[in-house]
């Protein structure tokens, strides 16, 4: 299978060492499911959209653009174009005030447009998802708050957000989220652990 990594962490991709103030769990685990799915066999797509410069902020230059059905950023029409052969999509960040990062929530408000990624056939209904390949998406998250309380206090924001408000409106329902609460008050030896474990999820995972 082909996978997308959509990945937003400052520290990039490469910050996955156990080095102070120069580390990300994010990064990580980015690094443990690379490994689970080559073991797999798959093929991994990734995005770093840190690394890649990306800018969030919609225009009003890039909402006439969106609105046009016009992808006249490069960075944009390449992430549509490589989205247009994921089988499976993966998205990897920090969870900052119960949301996401700027940049995960630019890459939905930006890359996701309608009669390109999907469409709307009649307004009030479900969307279509225009992405031939795609089957289903996973989400791994790190965030200081524990899973229960962001789950029954906070109401699950962000699997709202990703899952319910974009993907099962696009008709997309193979959806998994993985969260990783309380990393920093774990030792060494528990934070490897969940590595481990996540890495062979995803080596079996498809």
């Amino acid at each position: 299978m082909n996978i997308m990594i959509v990945f937003d962490h400052p520290y990039g991709s490469g910050a996955s060492a156990n080095i102070p103030h120069q580390r990300s769990y994010s990064a990580a685990l980015l690094a443990a499911v690379t490994r689970g799915l080559h073991a797999g066999g798959h093929t991994v797509d990734l995005v770093d959209l840190h690394q890649d410069g990306f800018n969030p902020v919609m225009s009003a230059t890039d909402l006439t653009s969106w609105r046009k059905k016009e992808s006249i950023d490069p960075l944009i029409a390449d992430y549509q174009q490589r989205l247009m052969v994921a089988d499976h999509l993966i998205f990897i960040f920090p969870i900052w005030w119960e949301g996401m990062p700027a940049l995960m929530k630019g890459f939905l408000d930006k890359v996701f447009a309608k009669e390109i990624v999907y469409s709307e056939p009649t307004p009030g209904r479900p969307f279509k998802c225009l992405l031939p390949h795609l089957k289903g998406v996973s989400l791994l998250t790190v965030m200081a708050t524990p899973t229960y309380i962001y789950r029954w206090l906070f109401g699950n924001p962000i699997t709202k957000m990703v899952f319910r408000g974009t993907f099962r409106k696009m008709g997309i329902h193979s959806l998994k989220w993985y969260n990783y609460s309380g990393m920093e008050k774990r030792t060494l030896e528990q934070r490897q652990a969940h590595l481990e474990k996540t890495e062979k999820v995803f080596a079996r995972r498809f």
